[in-house]
């Protein structure tokens, strides 16, 4: 990445899931490079915590499931800072599991969370973000399960699925008219994440391998970071990070996606470390 210090100096950025992980990292980057950042996440205190940190940080509690919620914090932040050139709808919650041992709720969570609650942003924000006047951009974190399968991670896929859908069809919509719109797609990152998923059947015996292999395998979301600030000033559609966890599979499940099944059994036990 350049090293431009102040690249996003005067600019306002929002960024849902910031108390760990990706949205933490994204959040001190945008910072560091001049942005001032409403930091929003469930846990109060680690976005507390991380605008102790950030002099340019603004901390809020969000439930991104909760739509009237996020309307009230779209609000909140236009009438403090009357636009948002950045907004980077990035809570999420994993799953894995035997589609057997899979509930209803699980699936409800895992809707909800990973795809409602950029759903519920967009409504949000992109009304408000249309009216202001100035090109911005929207970055929504899918995953690189959102560009092809893994078997016992249903749920998971058919949420980050919809978030890649969504982001190419909300940008074929809204580019003409100033919002480019980004589908992050990680692969394998060293976060949090495992230690809140849902874990159901022989996933769940494989909890502690799976958070051991995202510790040693996984990069740095500092590097998701840097990829984030990489699609806003590129302008990019898609953005796998780091590409040599996500593009081959991508590009096999492009090529086949009935050969590319045997990969997707394979895949869960990889990420399960198995």
């Amino acid at each position: 990445m350049k090293n431009d210090t102040y690249q996003f100096a005067g600019s306002v950025a929002v960024v849902t899931g910031a108390g760990s992980g990706i949205g933490r990292a994204t959040a001190r980057l945008l910072a560091q490079l001049g942005a001032k950042v409403h930091c929003a996440d469930l846990d109060i205190q680690s976005v507390e915590r991380l605008a102790q940190e950030i002099d340019t940080a603004v901390a809020h509690q969000l439930d991104v499931t909760d739509a009237d919620a996020v309307e009230a914090f779209a609000a909140r932040v236009f009438d403090e800072d009357g636009v948002v050139d950045i907004l980077h709808n990035n809570a999420g919650i994993g799953h894995a599991g035997d589609i057997e041992h899979t509930t209803f709720d699980d699936w409800r969570r895992v809707i909800d969370v990973n795809l409602l609650g950029v759903a519920y942003g967009i409504a949000a924000f992109v009304p408000r973000m249309l009216n202001q006047g100035s090109r911005s951009h929207i970055v929504n974190t899918a995953s690189g399960l959102g560009l092809m399968p893994a078997a016992r991670m249903a749920p998971y896929c058919a949420s980050k699925f919809g978030v890649v859908g969504m982001s190419e069809s909300l940008n074929a919509e809204l580019a003409p008219r100033g919002i480019h719109v980004t589908a992050l797609c990680p692969g394998v990152i060293n976060t949090s994440i495992g230690t809140a998923s849902i874990m159901r059947g022989e996933m769940a015996a494989r909890q502690e391998q799976a958070l051991e292999f995202y510790r040693t395998a996984g990069v740095a979301p500092e590097e998701v970071a840097e990829a984030v600030v990489d699609a806003i000033r590129k302008r990019k559609l898609i953005q796998p990070v780091p590409v040599k966890h996500v593009a081959p599979g991508w590009l096999m499940h492009r090529i086949s996606p009935r050969f590319h099944q045997s990969q997707a059994r394979k895949m869960s036990d990889m990420l399960s470390g198995h």
